[in-house]
């Protein structure tokens, strides 16, 4: 049996907790998180490769035996029956299938310890992120910018550190994938914008752009986690009911407020959003939640 059958693949999310737990601050957290994923990542392709592995195995001994002209249906020389070929390849088969299972059973038990450190990891980063807002308000500069007298663009000063994973969690009330995913404007196709989403928590790798509407429904579906990359999103009241979708989109030195406008997004407000926007970053500043400067330019 190999070693992996044998366990040792549950090193991994000993390690990451310990890590979580010798250190308070946020970004050690998703530090021991991104450990913790390579680990699993790791442990996933080791057992795959097992399989693979005792597949062809199984598979190498019925050849063996088929090229032995051991098969009941064909002739044997002396010595050679094929009632005994029989007898060896169903002994392998039954060693190899026991094997089987002993992997199975150790993969269940690693992933069952792998779904624990992920829970509490995510419980610990929200914790965390709610303990420092209680005594930590995030600053934030909105500068206004007029395009003619009923139309403006908004910018906030660009934030960092643990701020960006603290409005997060403000105003979704759920951690981000990543530590740095406000400032990341990387990108996998040069021909294109940073996607919006990481291939992560749920999302597949084709669906790292999707529209507005789309977007729009993923950050509302509930998740634990929000796999946000280059943004922070912002849902605010309207005054007759329902609620407009906006989006502080990282640009260079400044975060630029879009909102939802069907399938896309627009950055040119009109002036009730523009207030609306601000009137809600005014309702945070009031109530001790954030601390806030506005400019007109």
């Amino acid at each position: 049996m190999s070693d992996l059958a044998k366990g040792d693949g549950a090193v991994g999310p000993e390690a990451a907790l310990a890590r979580l737990r010798a250190l308070e601050t946020l970004e050690s957290g998703y530090e021991a998180w991104l450990e913790l994923k390579l680990e699993h990542a790791a442990s996933i392709a080791r057992f795959r490769e097992e399989r693979e592995r005792l597949t062809q195995q199984g598979s190498f001994l019925l050849g063996a035996v088929r090229a032995a002209g051991l098969e009941p249906s064909a002739s044997s020389e002396p010595g050679l029956s094929p009632a005994s070929a029989g007898d060896f390849l169903r002994d392998a088969e039954e060693k190899l299938a026991r094997t089987r299972e002993a992997l199975s059973a150790r993969e269940a038990e690693t992933e069952a310890g792998y779904a624990s450190a992920f829970a509490e990891i995510r419980a610990t980063l929200k914790d965390r992120a709610l303990r420092h807002l209680s005594v930590h308000r995030p600053r934030l500069t909105l500068l206004l910018r007029r395009v003619g007298a009923e139309r403006s663009i908004l910018h906030l000063e660009r934030v960092s550190g643990d701020t960006p994973v603290l409005l997060c969690m403000l105003f979704t009330g759920r951690i981000p994938s990543r530590y740095g995913f406000l400032l990341d404007d990387s990108t996998e196709d040069v021909a294109l914008p940073p996607a919006p989403l990481y291939p992560e928590e749920g999302v597949a790798p084709g669906d790292v752009r999707p529209d507005a509407a789309a977007l729009v429904s993923r950050v509302r579906a509930g998740e634990e986690v929000l796999p946000l990359k280059g943004m922070l999103p912002l849902s605010i009241p309207r005054p007759g009911g329902d609620e407009d979708f906006f989006r502080l989109l990282q640009r260079g030195a400044v975060l630029e407020v879009e909102v939802a406008d069907g399938a896309s997004f627009r950055n040119v407000l009109s002036r009730e959003e523009s207030e609306r926007f601000a009137g809600h970053l005014l309702r945070l500043k009031l109530s001790g939640r954030i601390e806030l400067d506005i400019e007109a330019g």
